[in-house]
């Protein structure tokens, strides 16, 4: 059974619950049970064995839990109970009390999943209904063994449960996973040039990092990209997940996959990092968009007031309507230091737009950027297609942070123009209509690795129209670009591009124009410091954004004194600020058509028109 139609059947219990359930309620019941059955099926080889082992070392008076534990191996957990959800159909009387029972038996890192789900009140109202027999004998005849459904199968069925849920309760699924082909352009970004890492049969360690884990999505593709390359390679996984449900799902994979589950962390990580003191070797996170940070806005002020930089936030404060950079500060906080040339870090973000610009000089967003510029940390930006997410459709980033760039990266930040690679879905998925190839995947790839710039050259005839496909040229000449047609022109779309950091700085200065009396004389200051001095006029104050690296008085003087002769910079107001206008570095001018073409498709249009005019009047 592929996982759609594994997606399928389960999403038919919906029909059990319907009537007594809102549709915003199935995920209450569905989402527990899913899990409940996966961890069934995961334990029944070894069920036999942990019973015998537990009648043993309870009978001689020793502790079962590390022997239970060995027998189990990678999966890490184990169930005491006697009882399966196969063997609870054998008892419709009393299945409310017996599945108690099994749930109980689980150790307790798999209990703390159940409880996240508030799976006893479920049960309850189940029971109450009549429908707990019925729904446990629906989730008793799936197959969710790995042999079957391996954890990639799993981790997508687990999405589409919560996409379908989301829908239903007008929330967003955007906040609990991220689509796998990004993730997977994501991980092979952050994985690229560590090749000690990728190389089979290094038995390395390696630690990665989600502060947004959600069900686990990102972690469990970093975990499978890794081992495909290297299986002797150790991935150890940590997380944090505010969404109980979520952070439940994701639990239970790790789980699964044998990782430790206490480094899965429960909480909002703004407020309460779980992970304090440590540091990871990559790390991976899609925050949520424009989210305010509210209601965590004095925790998180009290640490940038008193900690500085010895805390996460020493650079600055985004403003409350948006925490979605307070996440990418977070991560730079979790980045492993570099000593001796050894270790070090880099992480993937997915941000929306208005971290690149948002904010003028001196703000918090402003400052962020600059820390992140000035301290050479940011790699490159990827630009993503719109509709790529399930809730929402604008343009969405890829930043790429490292403080481990190789030499010829060192003082560059390369921005990548991917928006226009991305295949139609057959069926959209809420507001995702597009999705990556894995032409795209691996174009993007090995951009990011070639860094240098790049366009695509596209024939077009006279009409400017497409002719063949298009071309991808590098700076070092790596494809010859096609040959214009006759009458035709190319089109240059660049979509890779490099700057130096300093690129995106600029001073903004503050130039004054003196007040005038009704006379048309300066006004003049009467006391103080400004005694004497040409008062301003606010009426007439403006600012000049100049580029770092120009001399501002020589700026000043070509660009201001021409105009207004009398003006002076307040130097008491100059600030250095920092954006990154993506877009404007890309866009490209079309040109319009020429006249007689346009004047030829009119005329053949209004032809047209009189012919069925004439066609009409016969």
């Amino acid at each position: 059974m592929n996982q759609t139609a594994l997606s399928a059947f389960i999403w038919s219990v919906a029909d059990l619950l319907r009537g007594d359930y809102k549709q915003s309620e199935y995920g209450r019941v569905i989402l527990p049970f899913t899990v409940l059955r996966r961890l069934d099926c995961v334990l029944a080889p070894t069920k036999a064995k942990v019973l015998a082992e537990l009648a043993k070392k309870t009978a001689a008076g020793i502790n079962p839990d590390p022997f239970l534990k060995r027998i189990v191996g990678t999966a890490g957990f184990y169930n005491t109970s006697p009882m399966d959800l196969s063997a609870l159909l054998g008892d419709q009387d009393h299945i409310r009390q017996n599945l108690y029972a099994y749930v109980q038996g689980f150790s307790p890192e798999a209990r703390d999943i159940f409880e996240r789900f508030d799976f006893h009140t479920q049960v309850e109202r189940l029971a109450k209904a009549r429908l707990l027999y019925l729904v446990t004998e629906k989730f008793a005849n799936i197959d969710l063994h790995p042999d079957r459904v391996d954890n990639a199968q799993m981790g997508h069925v687990f999405e589409e449960l919560i996409r379908k849920f989301a829908e239903l309760s007008n929330e967003t699924a955007g906040e609990h996973f991220t689509p796998r082909e990004v993730i997977r352009l994501m991980v092979n970004l952050i994985f690229i040039e560590d090749d000690d890492v990728l190389t089979p049969g290094n038995a390395v360690v390696r630690t990665v990092y989600d502060p947004t884990a959600g069900t686990g999505g990102m972690l469990s593709v970093a975990a499978e990209h890794l081992l495909a390359h290297n299986p002797a390679a150790r991935l150890t996984l940590f997380g944090q997940e505010l969404n109980d449900e979520s952070y439940a799902i994701c639990k239970a994979d790790m789980l699964i996959r044998g990782q430790p589950v206490e480094n899965m962390a429960p909480g909002n990580t703004l407020s309460e990092d779980g992970h304090a003191g440590r540091r990871f070797d990559y790390m991976l996170s899609n925050p949520p968009f424009g989210v305010e940070w509210k209601k965590v806005e004095k925790l998180v002020r009290a640490e940038h007031e008193q900690k500085g930089f010895d805390g996460r936030f020493g650079p600055g404060l985004p403003r409350v309507s948006d925490g979605s950079m307070l996440f990418l500060l977070h991560l730079v906080a979790k980045m492993s230091p570099v000593v001796n040339g050894e270790g070090g870090s880099r992480f993937g973000i997915v941000l929306n737009g208005s971290p690149l610009f948002t904010g003028g000089a001196g703000s918090g967003e402003s400052e962020i950027r600059r820390y992140l510029l000035e301290n050479d940390l940011v790699e490159a930006i990827i630009g993503l297609p719109n509709d790529m997410f399930y809730n929402t459709g604008i343009a969405t980033y890829v930043w790429i942070v490292s403080n481990k760039k190789v030499d010829d990266r060192r003082g560059g930040v390369q921005l990548i123009d991917a928006s226009g690679f991305w295949r139609k879905m057959r069926k959209s998925l809420g507001s995702k209509r597009k999705e990556l190839g894995e032409e795209h995947i691996a174009t993007v790839t090995r951009l990011f690795g070639e860094f240098t710039e790049a366009e695509l050259v596209t024939a077009l005839d006279a009409k400017g129209q497409p002719v063949g496909e298009p071309v991808r040229v590098t700076a070092t000449g790596a494809e010859t670009p096609p040959v214009a047609p006759e009458g035709g022109r190319l089109k240059r779309a660049p979509i890779s591009r490099v700057f130096a950091n300093e690129e995106f700085g600029y001073t903004t200065i503050t130039v004054e124009r003196p007040l005038r009396d009704e006379a048309g004389n300066i006004v003049l200051g009467q006391k103080g410091k400004q005694k004497g001095k040409p008062q301003p006029d606010s009426a007439l104050r403006d600012t000049e954004n100049v580029p770092l690296g120009q001399d501002i008085q020589a700026y000043f003087e070509r660009e201001v004194l021409p105009h207004a002769p009398d003006a002076w910079i307040d130097e008491a107001k100059t600030k250095v600020g920092y954006e990154i206008p993506f877009n404007r570095h890309f866009y490209v001018f079309e040109p319009p058509r020429p006249l007689k073409v346009i004047d030829a498709e009119l005329k053949q249009v209004a032809g047209s028109i009189m012919r069925m005019l004439g066609e009409m009047a016969e």
